[in-house]
C-alpha cells in the first residue's frame, strides 16, 4: 500500500515523512474514531486503523544506515491507496 502523498492543511495524523511511501499492511487494528475530525470537535466516524510496515530503504532510500530495518506506523485506511495507483508518486 502507498500512503497518500497529500499535504492538506490542518490536523492530520499521518506523518509527512511517510506520505508517498510504499509499505505493507502488517495487520488491521479495528475501527477507531477519526482523529482528524476529533481535533476540530466534530463527531468522528469510526475508520479502520492499519499497522503499516516500511523498511528504512523504503523511507530513506540510499541514505538509510540499516536499509532492512523496519518501522511500523498506525495509519487510517483513508490515507492508504494501492501502490500502483495512477496518481502515486
Amino acid at each position: 500500500m502507498r500512503v497518500r502523498a497529500d499535504m492538506p492543511p490542518g490536523h492530520v495524523r499521518t506523518p509527512a515523512y511517510l506520505r508517498g511511501k510504499v509499505g505493507w499492511v502488517e495487520r488491521t487494528l479495528g475501527p477507531f474514531p477519526n482523529p482528524e475530525q476529533l481535533a476540530y470537535g466534530m463527531q468522528a466516524m469510526p475508520l479502520p486503523l492499519m499497522r503499516v510496515r516500511f523498511t528504512m530503504a523504503d523511507i530513506w532510500g540510499a541514505d538509510a544506515d540499516r536499509p532492512r530495518d523496519t518501522i511500523d506506523a498506525e495509519i487510517y485506511r483513508h490515507w492508504l491507496e494501492p501502490a500502483e495507483a495512477p496518481h502515486a508518486t
